[in-house]
């Protein structure tokens, strides 16, 4: 649940923020806001298939790699949307990546977690 809780806070830190990049504020907020829903619903779905199956480790790595490509999908729609409307695609690139490796890492510790275990290895 923290980790849950971490990567709402900083999906709302970074929506935050793009709405004081000023002239650029459309194309920041865009990415940001893809980048923080896209994190929610990774780490949700995570912790969810996690928790109900034998093997959690994999579980959440097939939900990361699932994410992952959902999220190649929509930085690629949204640059498009961005440059048809005549937004900053650089703002839009920029909010996406520099909150798409803080989330990777709040979803990396929290298949850490789940890598240690919960009982006696031997």
């Amino acid at each position: 649940m923290k980790h849950q809780l971490a990567t709402a806070a900083i999906a709302l830190a970074f929506v935050l923020a793009a709405l004081a990049a000023g002239t650029h504020r459309r194309g920041a907020l865009l990415g940001a806001a893809i980048s923080g829903v896209t994190a929610l619903a990774s780490i949700v779905a995570m912790g969810r298939f996690a928790r109900n199956g034998k093997k959690p480790v994999q579980a959440a790595l097939a939900v990361m790699t699932v994410t992952f490509l959902v999220r190649i999908l929509l930085v690629a729609l949204g640059v498009f949307a961005v440059v048809r409307a005549g937004e900053s695609v650089l703002a839009f690139v920029t909010a996406f990546f520099a909150s798409y490796f803080v989330f990777v890492a709040v979803e990396g510790a929290f298949v850490h977690t789940l890598s240690r275990g919960t009982g006696p290895t031997a």
